[in-house]
């Protein structure tokens, strides 16, 4: 995806997605123009509920890396679990194992996270994996594949894990470089940049 239609995805939604370190930067596109893009990007948006349930949704696809038929199963999976469908779809788009080597801090950005699994450069419970759409279960283990550890992307972990703290869900070996998935968050513990309930009623129309 390039940079440009990242950022013009941004600025449609009105909120930083996160995609790379360019966003939490002065380059960040929403920052310097906070209309929207196109030609009547500037005039004020009057959206009805269907079109604010829609845009709420669109966030949750982007910022988890979701194509459209991937976050409709997880909805409806998220609707048969024994709790409240807001919380049961948050603890699943958390445990998605890309969400989770970039919140253990293996590399900067959801994005990086997701093209490095592709390429098979992790494992789990000692498995080579190349999906993305896996999701986690407290116990879990996350490694780099042992061929892998030399490339670029991963040299200087050692150093950056001295100083970087995960969330409390999650746990890092220093030494091993291995992580660990221990729960699911809690909903306070996280903040979220859409509003998942408000999203939830796209699909129930």
């Amino acid at each position: 995806m390039l940079i440009e239609k990242k950022c013009k995805i941004c600025r449609s939604l009105g909120q930083k997605i996160l995609w790379n370190n360019r966003c939490a930067s002065n380059k960040c596109a929403l920052s310097r123009r906070r209309t929207r893009p196109g030609m009547h990007g500037a005039k004020p948006r009057v959206l009805s509920d269907y079109g604010r349930s829609l845009i709420e949704k669109q966030k949750i696809k982007f910022y988890y890396l979701l194509k459209e038929k991937q976050l409709k199963r997880l909805v409806e999976k998220a609707e048969k679990m024994n709790e409240p469908a807001p919380q049961a779809l948050i603890k699943l788009l958390e445990s998605k194992l890309d969400n989770v080597i970039w919140r253990l801090g293996y590399t900067d950005s959801k994005l990086h996270a997701k093209q490095l699994v592709s390429h098979g450069h992790f494992l789990v419970n000692g498995k080579r994996v190349k999906s993305s759409f896996i999701f986690l279960s407290p116990g879990d283990v996350i490694e780099i594949r042992p061929q892998s550890k030399d490339i670029e992307p991963f040299k200087n972990l050692h150093k950056k894990f001295k100083i970087y703290t995960p969330p409390p869900w999650l746990r890092i070996d220093v030494n091993t470089l291995k992580g660990e998935f221990l729960r699911y968050p809690e909903p306070e513990e996280l903040n979220l940049p859409f509003n998942v309930p408000l999203a939830l009623q796209f699909y129930s129309k």
